[in-house]
């Protein structure tokens, strides 16, 4: 049985948040590392949405939802517990918690980057919507080390991306920005071999159409 092709982007937060719960789940794909502006044919004739990430089975069923790729993974090996298996009503505040960061954080953000990007009068207001989840955020890390407790769950990778690019929007403003604890959750996950496996660069697909296996072990 061949093993489920991704096609991903390296520096897309969606790719990378399907990209982590694989590794995290030690599931192994074949990586085919695109561009958008350069898109495969063989990625679109699978999934007319033509964003990533794609991940495609041998039996030709398809999951291009970033989240739904990371329940997919951990689901078939969850070596640390990281979807509280035996705890509903914490899988339930799991899904609401990332439910939040994806439907109301990162439109927020978005409209943050572009304000940023364009120098628009109202990066400020725009920055301060998105500070009422990361102020929220910070107030959880003041408890534990992690935003459900003590060891890190599918939220934390779930929105490691968007925060790392809330981060990176004005770097001289965020890190003299009252988040002590947001910044150290960063950094300890920087630091995290995890991370810097996600983070690799891969040749691109497109200019030899060698796949690459990811996933392979922690």
């Amino acid at each position: 049985m061949s093993l489920p092709i991704l096609y991903s982007l390296r520096q897309c937060p969606y790719a990378m948040r399907a990209r982590m719960g694989l590794l995290l789940a030690e599931q192994k794909v074949m990586l085919r590392d695109i561009v958008m502006t350069n898109i495969p044919d063989e990625m679109i004739a699978v999934s007319a949405k033509g964003t990533v990430p794609v991940l495609l089975f041998d039996d030709g069923s398809v999951i291009d939802e970033s989240l739904d790729i990371m329940l997919w993974a951990l689901k078939q090996s969850d070596p640390n517990n990281l979807l509280f298996e035996h705890d509903d009503k914490a899988f339930s505040d799991i899904m609401a918690f990332i439910r939040r960061n994806d439907n109301e954080f990162v439109e927020a953000l978005n409209k943050y980057k572009a304000a940023s990007r364009y120098h628009d009068i109202d990066e400020v207001y725009c920055r301060q919507h998105c500070e009422l989840f990361i102020s929220e955020l910070e107030q959880r890390l003041m408890k534990n080390d992690f935003f459900m407790g003590v060891a890190p769950c599918l939220v934390d990778y779930a929105i490691l991306p968007f925060i790392r690019q809330f981060s990176r929007v004005d770097r001289k403003w965020y890190l003299q920005a009252p988040y002590p604890k947001i910044q150290k959750w960063l950094e300890k996950h920087y630091q995290n071999s995890i991370f810097s496996k996600v983070m690799k660069k891969y040749p691109q697909w497109l200019d030899n159409k060698e796949s690459i296996v990811f996933g392979s072990g922690r």
